[in-house]
């Protein structure tokens, strides 16, 4: 079904994009601001007061890593969430497969990502930081990232049809998630605290594996964290399935609750 109604899922993806920034001044300008912005109160609150371990670069570029990703996880996962109730008017009227509207923000959100993502190589430059050749596994990593975003998208946007405390609690939940991640911090005083075992844990939190991926191919923080990855992408393979199986039994009430 999603292969015939491609080019519907086609159309969504690319109004998403320019409804977006449709009548602002800077237009997808805010997709490298909002990075850079956040970067800078983090390191003058984290960096700065705070004196947060940066795994030995300067803790500048250390959190923009981390924000790149981030950011799009949260971004999709925030507009996946609320796709199918912001779009109730063409769920009563006409019939198409309705994941086409929660992975819509998952394609969408990936222009703002490869934005903000070109930013990190000027300020490599700035800092005098080589890229790894690790750096050819970004593309795993942004694959991981996606199907994480989808999986919690499929179970919290069939949710929010029925319970519509889930577009109250997002707020809340994406700052709940980023600060259970290392995106201002490092991963590893999860290992100095609670050793090995705590750090397994860790990373079934599959957010901890990207970040700590990307920080290790491109600004080599250290090797390629493979048991975080590994133990992440099969809690990212649950949680996509569980909430495939999850949308496709709740999707026969959608427009009756709608």
């Amino acid at each position: 079904e999603l292969r015939d109604y491609r080019d519907l899922f086609r159309f969504l993806v690319d109004r998403d994009i320019k409804v977006l920034y449709k009548q602002t001044v800077l237009g997808f300008g805010w997709a490298i601001l909002r990075p850079l912005l956040s970067m800078v109160i983090f390191t003058v609150i984290f960096g700065n007061l705070a004196q947060v371990d940066s795994d030995g670069v300067p803790y500048a570029i250390f959190s923009y890593v981390a924000l790149v990703p981030w950011l799009y996880f949260s971004t999709a996962l925030s507009a996946s969430a609320l796709s199918l109730v912001s779009n109730t008017d063409m769920l009563t009227k006409i019939y198409f497969p309705r994941l086409v509207f929660p992975m819509t923000p998952v394609v969408s959100k990936l222009v703002d990502f490869v934005i903000s993502f070109a930013i990190v190589f000027v300020l490599m430059a700035l800092f005098r930081i080589a890229p790894t050749a690790r750096i050819v596994y970004i593309p795993l990593l942004i694959s991981l990232m996606m199907l994480t975003a989808a999986g919690a998208g499929f179970w919290l946007s069939a949710m929010s049809v029925q319970y519509r405390d889930v577009k109250h609690a997002m707020p809340f939940l994406t700052q709940l998630l980023m600060y259970a991640a290392p995106v201002v911090w490092s991963a590893a005083l999860i290992e100095e605290r609670f050793g090995p075992t705590g750090r397994l844990l860790f990373g079934l939190y599959p957010m901890v594996g990207v970040i700590e991926g990307f920080r290790s191919a491109l600004l080599n923080t250290g090797p390629m964290p493979w048991d975080m990855l590994a133990v992440g992408t099969v809690s990212a393979l649950v949680l996509f399935v569980s909430g495939l199986f999850y949308f496709r039994r709740m999707e026969a009430f959608f427009a009756d609750v709608a």
